[in-house]
């Protein structure tokens, strides 16, 4: 089985979960005079809804568990910045939730904050020149701002193909 298969599984998996928790709700208990909707079979019918919920979470947590390892164990090489960075398929995966945006919103508070060069007075009305320092490579935060924004989606794209690609562990 591939990793997506074991995903949509899964996701498949909860949506029967909710199904059935939606059948035991609806026949778990009846007043005397109201006809079972499975006549004498309920009881065993709400029993037989359980330990398929039991056994539904059960199969997820398997695959759940043979997603992560997978994730752990395979290597991807992904293009970021000219350059080949390979990480496991779980390190890409907080990348790409996470620590991508983090960067990107890190090189962002790289600015010339509103400062203004000109010509200014001292209090004894002497003119000075205002001059901007950076204390940056403007080029260089630049690259890496646009490297940063493209990284979510070059990540997107390269786990799309392992995920189809890859079998679980």
């Amino acid at each position: 089985m591939k990793i997506i298969e074991a995903m949509k599984k899964v996701k498949a998996n909860k949506e029967k979960v909710t199904d059935l928790r939606q059948k035991i709700g609806s026949i778990c208990a009846n007043l005397a005079h109201e006809t079972k909707l499975y006549g004498t079979e309920t009881a065993a019918k709400v029993k037989e809804f359980l330990q398929a919920c039991d056994d539904i979470s059960q199969e997820n947590v398997r695959l759940l568990c043979a997603i992560q390892k997978t994730n752990l164990a395979t290597s991807v090489t992904i293009e970021l910045g000219g350059k080949q960075v390979t990480k496991t398929i779980a390190e890409w995966i907080w990348r790409r939730r996470e620590y991508a945006a983090e960067d990107y919103q890190t090189w962002s508070v790289l600015t010339d904050r509103g400062i203004k060069e000109g010509q200014a007075q001292t209090t004894t009305g002497t003119p000075f020149e205002l001059k901007l320092e950076r204390h940056y490579d403007p080029v260089k935060r630049d690259e890496m701002i646009a490297m940063y924004r493209a990284e979510r989606h070059q990540i997107d794209a390269a786990l799309e193909v392992v995920n189809a690609t890859t079998d679980l562990m």
